[in-house]
């Protein structure tokens, strides 16, 4: 079992498999897109698959697959087939912007990985492409909508952002309430790759609340796990939920239970600070399990408390893009 320097059990494990991605969404990076790393600095499926293992035997029942778009990675189901067989890996989950995820999904079903969190910023087609750089909004509600009907246990989330898709909150939770899924409202953070920074935002999860509480005053609040990162609500006669997750705010540091590790093999211990291992090297070494455990290890152990305690630490957190940190 993994616990960390402040009592916090580290059982749920980000795992990025590209810091590529197809879309160029606004808030994400710059128009241009960013500096991608060589494929030769990005880990291999088989040093992926060990670092799964090390964490997996180190007491981690949860991965997420992120990147990037993970299905920009064309030997991606040679790993998620993989970390199917692994015993004590309880959950298996994907983040992806749904564009490439079609062809996969009957697989996807097969090896009993149903729970798919979808990011779409938008319901409305000229916003979506406006904040995607890309015309992809049919292929993602395609998608989206085989999900949800096959039976994927869907999250979606969508990123509130001030000027550009406000007005997308009530109708997104409209659409959605036919359907067994969960709309999750994000507030915004600055990783962008550098091309916007700011210090507050208007629409903080309180704000996104306040909203859609004023269009739906009928709503109640649900159980949550402790470890969740967002605070859940039902509105009456909706079969789906929505979320609100405190992403700038970071209200969910005390019961924080979740590593990254990027697609380059940073160690990144809380989203606001910095790398405290690489394991590209040392998986690719002689002892690669013992030295990658260790690495593990240590990193867990010199963990910030909080959000704000780790930015301290990395003055320049908000120049990266959120593709290269691993979503």
């Amino acid at each position: 079992m993994l616990v960390d320097n402040h009592n916090r059990t580290i059982n749920y494990l980000r795992l990025a498999v590209t810091d590529r991605c197809n879309l160029r969404c606004n808030y994400c990076m710059p128009a241009e897109g960013i500096s991608f790393v060589k494929n030769e600095k990005l880990l291999t499926i088989d040093e992926l698959k060990t670092v799964a293992e090390v964490l997996v035997d180190q007491g981690v029942d949860k991965i997420r697959i992120t990147g990037g778009e993970p299905f920009v990675r064309k030997d991606i189901m040679v790993l998620l087939r993989h970390l199917t067989k692994l015993k004590g890996l309880d959950d298996i989950s994907v983040t992806t912007n749904a564009t490439l995820i079609g062809p996969h999904i009957d697989e996807l079903k097969a090896l009993g990985i149903k729970n798919i969190n979808v990011s779409l910023d938008a319901i409305d087609r000229a916003t979506f492409e406006r904040i995607t750089r890309r015309n992809q909004y049919d292929t993602v509600h395609e998608n989206l909508i085989r999900l949800v009907s096959e039976g994927f246990n869907v999250r979606i989330n969508f990123i509130v952002l001030d000027g550009q898709n406000e007005q997308d909150i009530v109708p997104i939770l409209e659409v959605m309430k036919h359907y067994p899924v969960s709309v999750r409202f994000l507030e915004e953070m600055p990783f962008n790759g550098g091309s916007k920074s700011f210090q507050t935002i208007k629409w903080n999860y309180k704000a996104i609340l306040d909203h859609i509480t004023t269009h739906f005053p009928s709503y109640k609040k649900l159980v949550s796990p402790d470890t969740s990162t967002s605070i859940n609500y039902q509105i009456e006669g909706h079969q789906s939920t929505f979320g609100l997750i405190p992403s700038f705010s970071r209200t969910f540091c005390g019961s924080c239970n979740r590593l990254r590790v990027t697609a380059t093999g940073d160690v990144i211990t809380c989203l606001y600070g910095k790398p405290k291992a690489n394991l590209r090297d040392l998986v690719r070494g002689a002892n690669a399990e013992t030295d990658v455990k260790t690495a593990i290890l240590n990193a867990v152990g010199s963990r910030a408390k909080t959000g704000f305690d780790a930015q301290k630490e990395h003055a320049h957190v908000f120049d990266n893009s959120m593709t290269s940190i691993g979503g």
